[in-house]
């Protein structure tokens, strides 16, 4: 893997590695505890990668989050790092100038980033698991040579496939492609584009014909600057606010034949495909959601006192505390375990789906009891539970529904 001189390659030596590990992590003025149960299972490498992913969360990433949160808008600083750091190019080939990591490898950072803010976590997890994967999957050499550095070095990129009309049903597409010689002319709009306002390379999925249905689909690679393409508005949205989600508008946008990812006809392969690894990532990033939320929960129950006494001295506490950790080990080992399955080469659809259903469901649960656990100032924005309660509530919704989810196990297990 690259970068052992900067970033994530400054690797420490053995002892210094194991007390960092050991050391909690400050945010907003709770500790921060690693959950270190599938430490055994992860290689040096990974193990690296986890902890230096967890040290750029709290010395880059923590100071940033409430002005960003403010602002609704990514640190341009913060932006430049994630590169600098060689995270937006993990599993990328050093071929490509990528740091030629693994799937797992990114996994591993989309939970830690995620543990400080979602936001961020959700920014670099589009970029890993469903850009730079439909095009190490789908591009011939000449789109990989062109695109895949730039996306590991310095461009930011973004997945191009929900319109107002087709959501759940993505592939009732109304946004039209037309061959015209050595280009395509597209037409229509996109909606609820994760990282609209940051990406400079868009994966934009169009139909050459709605009366093929599916088969008529095709993935390009647009351009910011492209003439006719244009972003936007940015949605006021409830949580993940940082996060910019946003319209992309076409009007007759000319775009290369060269621009095409795959083949024409095949767009809906390339959607169905990178989404299933998709859902390992969003299952990442609630994991490390939850485990966020729960830290900062499990640390002012000890520091809260009532009746002479922490909270946490009561048995009611100590129970929902240990419920709340043993869903976040449940969910973690969903997500490891599909994410192992796509590694290995086996079929992994339904474990990424009930991975993406649990952890959503989980993080959900968590960030909510964590709310409670902080009474009234759960409900204040000066404390942090109330941020990862918002925030938690888009795993439910982005990148295939619970409900779609708990559809796609529910045919699978019966097709058995």
């Amino acid at each position: 893997m690259r970068n052992r001189e900067s970033g994530i390659g400054n690797r420490k030596s053995e002892i210094s590695k194991l007390v960092y590990s050991l050391l909690p992590v400050r945010i907003n003025d709770a500790p921060f505890t690693h959950f270190h149960t599938f430490a055994m299972f992860l290689s040096e490498d990974e193990r690296f990668l986890r902890d230096a992913a967890a040290d750029f969360a709290k010395q880059m990433i923590a100071p940033r989050v409430h002005d960003m949160e403010v602002a609704s808008k990514l640190d341009q600083v913060l932006i430049r790092a994630f590169f600098e750091q060689g995270l937006m190019g993990i599993d990328i080939p050093e071929a490509y100038q990528g740091s030629g990591g693994t799937f797992m490898m990114s996994i591993l950072a989309i939970e830690e980033i995620s543990k400080v803010d979602a936001s961020t976590g959700v920014f670099m997890d589009v970029q890993n698991t469903l850009v730079n994967n439909a095009f190490r999957t789908w591009g011939n050499e000449d789109v990989k040579s062109r695109y895949l550095p730039r996306l590991a070095n310095e461009s930011v990129g973004a997945y191009a496939l929900s319109e107002t009309s087709s959501g759940s049903d993505a592939f009732a597409l109304k946004c039209r492609a037309t061959k015209k010689g050595d280009r395509y002319v597209l037409n229509g709009n996109k909606m609820w584009i994760t990282n609209g306002n940051e990406a400079d390379i868009f994966i934009v999925f169009a139909t050459l014909d709605p009366e093929l249905g599916y088969k008529g689909i095709t993935a390009f690679v647009v351009e910011r600057g492209m003439k006719g393409f244009t972003v936007g508005r940015k949605e006021d949205k409830l949580g993940i606010r940082a996060s910019s989600t946003t319209e992309l508008i076409f009007e007759d946008c000319e775009v290369p034949a060269g621009n095409v990812l795959g083949a024409e006809g095949i767009g809906y392969k390339v959607a169905i495909e990178t989404l299933n690894e998709g859902r390992i990532g969003i299952g990442a990033q609630m994991i490390g959601l939850a485990q966020g939320a729960f830290a900062a929960a499990l640390q002012y129950s000890k520091e809260r006192k009532q009746f002479g006494k922490p909270i946490s001295a009561n048995q009611g506490m100590q129970f929902e505390l240990a419920k709340l950790a043993t869903h976040i080990e449940t969910a973690r080992l969903l997500v490891y375990h599909a994410a192992r399955m796509k590694e290995a080469g086996q079929p992994f659809l339904k474990e990424a789906a009930m991975a993406k259903y649990y952890a959503s469901d989980v993080a959900e649960k968590v960030t909510s009891s964590c709310v409670e656990i902080f009474g009234g100032y759960g409900y204040s924005k000066e404390y942090p539970a109330e941020k990862f309660y918002r925030d938690a509530k888009i795993g439910k919704i982005y990148e295939g529904t619970s409900f779609m989810q708990l559809q796609t196990i529910a045919k699978i297990i019966l097709a058995d």
